[in-house]
């Protein structure tokens, strides 16, 4: 028995996923609980700065957010894979409820540490990387293949619309009635999104039998080979890899390029934040239509392509109008690479290691950003604060380079092999 799968088919004949049913429910899930995400991403760096004034103690909390991907990451998948990702995923949010909202009561009650802060950040992304790779399998059952495109396009541009446009502005105002509402509110986000999990009506996936002596061990390492043998899957998840090292100089110097090389303080700082929300949700739109024409792989190498073109503007062009312009299209260009890469993971992976597959690709792809913001540091104090972007425009050259090979004609929705 298999649960309903909701798609609609659109004006120009392609399927499009139907909000009625599991997906209305699930979209609405994400987006709360990136909302309440974002407030409590946005208020932490201020705690911390209020708690110290060492940069090295208030970069570990950020970096301590990467750092269970790396350790955990490829184990989140594989119990993905082994367990009701229906259940696991409620089960999850309602830990990081109770979880934040303990922390939320800590600091309104003035117990807050950086400590503190440091162990919030590593069990909120150890469990992230079981909801995470559990989320990215359970979309397939919710909703028909062909609208996979467009179910991620709607997911990724809501959870953008609350967490980059919405919940920034609210933080201080709920920083100003009280330290603690910002997790206090992400607290609640959690617990609603649970529900909304909770509530989807579908039965427990059906795991085919596990081999004799099947460990752990070995199930993340078939999920590895399994990733290796797919030459797209395997071809994007270098690109984004060698992507995010110059993502993560890109973000650790942003505020630097603003401040120190265009002199435009935190106004222009804001401006460029926001344009790269907008333009992600401009790239949610698009990326359905490009991948139409030209299909997905492709639509990924123009994105490259063009970020490519954003990069090199932000790190020559000492003029803020042009670093807002740069900021919306990379941000647009973005979304589109997401998107594609997301619907091709889980239209050419086997429903059975589908969770292993998305961990080890997440956790590859997670290691470049805490990379590519030391690269960056260094590179800025070196040689300018406008550097860092000329080697990310580098690095993603690389990484559009990655693509080549697999730009030949593929099927998208293959599914090359059974998985176990």
């Amino acid at each position: 028995m298999t649960p309903a799968k909701t798609a609609e088919a659109g004006a120009d004949g392609a399927r499009r996923v139907a909000w009625r049913g599991g997906f209305g429910r699930l979209w609405g899930a994400a987006v709360l609980s990136s909302f309440g995400d974002s407030l409590r991403k946005a208020a932490l760096p201020l705690l911390a700065a209020s708690l110290t004034d060492d940069p090295l103690l208030i970069a570990s909390v950020t970096a301590c957010g990467y750092l269970p991907w790396l350790v955990f990451g490829l184990l989140g998948g594989a119990v993905a894979d082994r367990v009701d990702q229906r259940r696991a995923m409620w089960r999850v949010d309602v830990a990081r409820g109770l979880l934040v909202g303990a922390f939320a009561l800590a600091v309104a009650l003035g117990h807050a540490s950086i400590g503190l802060l440091i162990a919030l950040a590593l069990l909120l992304t150890t469990l992230q990387t079981l909801f995470d790779n559990a989320a990215t399998a359970l979309l397939p059952a919710l909703v028909d293949r062909d609208a996979l495109g467009s179910a991620n396009a709607r997911l990724l541009t809501g959870q953008q619309l609350a967490g980059g446009l919405l919940a920034a502005p609210a933080v201080p105002f709920l920083i100003a009635a009280g330290p603690g509402l910002p997790y206090a509110a992400d607290a609640l986000t959690y617990l609603v999104a649970a529900g909304l999990v909770a509530s989807l009506r579908m039965p427990p996936p059906e795991h085919p039998p596990r081999p004799a002596g099947a460990t752990l061990r070995s199930d993340i390492a078939h999920g590895l080979r399994a990733l290796w043998r797919d030459r797209v899957l395997r071809g994007l998840c270098a690109a984004t890899a060698i992507g995010n090292v110059g993502i993560g100089a890109l973000l650790a110097t942003l505020v630097v390029l603003v401040t120190d090389w265009l002199h435009a303080g935190d106004g222009g700082y804001a401006a460029a934040i926001t344009a790269y929300a907008a333009g992600s949700l401009v790239g949610g739109v698009l990326a359905g239509r490009l991948a139409r024409r030209l299909g997905r792989v492709r639509s990924v190498f123009v994105a490259g392509t063009a970020q490519i073109a954003a990069l090199m503007a932000m790190g020559t062009l000492r003029d803020v109008v042009a670093l807002t312009v740069s900021m919306t299209l990379f941000g647009a260009m973005g979304m589109v690479w997401n998107v594609s890469t997301h619907t091709l993971m889980q239209q050419r992976a086997p429903a059975a290691v589908l969770g292993r597959i998305s961990a080890a690709f997440r956790t590859l792809a997670t290691a470049g950003a805490p990379l590519g913001a030391i690269l960056g540091g260094l590179v800025a104090a070196l040689w300018g604060p406008n550097t860092p972007m000329l080697l990310a425009a580098a690095l993603f050259t690389l990484s559009v380079a990655a693509l080549t090979p697999v730009l030949k004609p593929v099927d998208s929705g293959q599914t090359p092999r059974t998985g176990r």
